[in-house]
């Protein structure tokens, strides 16, 4: 399975951040921040539970922007054969 090489922008590593360190912020929201971080340095590929969450909050009318900027960094990121 080829690798996706893509990483998180500065501007999408900082939201994410923030929502780390944001005492309200959701679980899917802080799922989806760790895995952003996480690709923001080296290379990582997206596992597939965590891109269906994205997917999933992308596709949700009534996600915040927040969620919705973390998942589409996310989404990006995963494999380009799933």
């Amino acid at each position: 399975m080829p690798k996706n090489v893509k990483q998180t922008s500065p501007a999408v590593a900082s939201v994410a951040g923030r929502t780390l360190g944001n005492a309200s912020a959701s679980g899917l929201q802080r799922s989806l921040a760790g895995s952003a971080l996480r690709q923001s340095g080296p290379p990582a590929q997206t596992g597939v539970k965590t891109e269906d969450r994205a997917s999933r909050a992308l596709d949700n009318p009534h996600s915040f922007k927040v969620t919705k900027t973390l998942a589409g960094s996310v989404v990006s990121q995963s494999s380009k054969t799933r």
